[in-house]
């Protein structure tokens, strides 16, 4: 299949004129939503719309210019006017096919109507998939795991899922820490232990009122939770200014309560079991 000097010029055009198109769509897009929000690394910066938007007019300038090109090739035109031929036919395949895309679309523009995250938000879809959300297109939504792993969930699918959002309208949280010590142990010394590790910590945040503080309630509540089958449970109710904060937090007083557990002969239970053996004598019989 040769192609005239024309051909190669419009099919030039058409491809430098839609990339250009789309990358001014994007500065326009950006400057517009600038304008509107000031600052682009404000909170409340519309970065998820942003994205979504550009996506959709890429895809739409994208597929005007592939079917452009199509009918400038003469060739390509004889094909198209052959399967319109049997329109019917190519209809249905092509709507049957296409229901997923479609549910996906529609999947995405919900997502960026009713705002259950944005882009840069922590996650965890269903029991399983968590992470920051990087982007929101047409088909998928891709979330950036602790692994540093990119995750690609179809729209469709994760709107259908329960979604997890420890970043919407107040990212802090209460960490809930326990520590299980045996029943020899001082249960007063162990809380304060824990207490004074946690208020030692620089990831501890203090959000009591004023009154509160007044009336010298403790910042740290550590509490018995359990009496179980060989330890007592107390637990630890500690803020932090953000999940990935509280993780770090959680695994520093691990460490850190453990080794002062040990120095003040607080012991750590783990479970035992006895095994008692019986010797059965075999009386003779007389």
């Amino acid at each position: 299949m040769k192609l005239g000097n024309q051909e190669l010029i419009s099919i030039a055009i058409i491809v430098v004129g839609s990339y250009a198109l789309v990358t001014i769509g994007k500065y326009v897009i950006r400057r517009y939503l600038q304008k509107t929000y000031n600052d682009p690394t404000d909170k409340e910066f519309p970065v998820t719309s942003l994205n979504f938007f550009y996506n959709t007019f890429a895809f739409l300038v994208y597929t005007i210019a592939v079917m452009a090109i199509i009918y400038t090739i003469p060739q390509f035109k004889h094909i198209g006017k052959t399967l319109f031929a049997g329109a019917g036919i190519f209809a249905a395949i092509i709507g049957f096919a296409s229901q997923q895309a479609f549910s996906n679309i529609i999947g995405g523009v919900f997502l960026v109507l009713f705002k259950p995250f944005r882009v840069g938000d922590l996650i965890r879809v269903g029991q399983i998939n968590e992470g920051y959300v990087e982007d929101i297109t047409l088909r998928h939504t891709v979330i950036k795991d602790f692994e540093n792993k990119r995750i690609v969930i179809p729209n469709s699918l994760i709107s259908t899922e329960t979604i997890h959002n420890s970043t919407l309208k107040d990212p802090r949280v209460l960490n809930r820490i326990p520590f299980g010590i045996s029943y020899d142990s001082n249960v007063e010394l162990a809380i304060s232990i824990i207490r004074k590790h946690a208020k030692q910590h620089s990831l501890q945040m203090d959000y009591r009122s004023e009154i509160e503080k007044q009336e010298v309630t403790e910042d740290i509540d550590v509490r018995v939770i359990s009496w179980d089958d060989s330890s007592i449970t107390l637990r630890a109710y500690i803020w932090t200014e953000s999940q990935h904060d509280g993780f770090m937090l959680r695994t520093d007083l691990y460490q850190t309560v453990k080794k002062d557990f040990e120095e003040n002969g607080i012991e750590i239970p783990f479970p035992h079991r006895t095994i008692v053996y019986k010797n059965h004598e075999q009386k003779e019989k007389i």
